[in-house]
């Protein structure tokens, strides 16, 4: 039965008598909807408006800028058409620590650290005494000492014929390291 469109329970709940069965009637509206919209929970999230966007990190934590020594580094977006000249020198005491990318160091393989060529890239590392060349993957950061553009493995020094430090050319090749690792 509904009065004006409003079914009776509603009409009931708020209409006071003294009598006990009234109260147990008003009692009894609690329940049932505080049980009817228990279901009710959350709604799916709706989605954004097509001007909005979710900023996301699209670069891995080792292509993010980070700060050695006091000097913040920006490793770039991207090396294509990277040439550059300077002094090279060779690591291997660091046999089987994690490099920047997460990945063990091998001395005798073929891999380099630099400090802001994009992580993980192949580039071509020319010995300019003796024109020899090698193909590395660049999976680290580094090195950290003045005027130096890269650190070479054991492995990358050796094929160059470095010996302690040397000038060399480094030239990008690509960012498809799959068949270098």
């Amino acid at each position: 039965m509904t009065h004006s469109g409003i079914p009776m329970i509603y009409l009931q709940a708020f209409h006071f008598h003294s009598n006990n069965q009234s109260r147990s009637g008003l009692f009894g509206l609690i329940a049932l909807l505080a049980a009817l919209l228990s279901g009710c929970a959350s709604e799916p999230p709706l989605p954004l408006p097509a001007n909005q966007q979710v900023y996301r990190h699209s670069k891995p934590s080792y292509n993010q800028p980070y700060t050695v020594h006091g000097k913040t580094y920006y490793p770039m977006d991207s090396a294509a058409g990277y040439s550059e000249q300077g002094v090279a020198s060779w690591y291997g005491s660091e046999s089987g620590h994690r490099t920047a990318m997460g990945t063990r160091f091998r001395p005798q393989g073929f891999s380099a650290a630099h400090k802001t060529l994009p992580l993980p890239c192949k580039v071509r590392v020319t010995n300019l005494h003796n024109g020899r060349s090698v193909d590395v993957v660049v999976n680290d950061r580094g090195p950290f000492k003045k005027n130096r553009l890269i650190d070479l493995s054991r492995g990358a020094a050796k094929e160059l014929g470095l010996k302690g430090m040397g000038e060399v050319r480094v030239e990008y090749l690509s960012n498809n390291v799959s068949t270098f690792e």
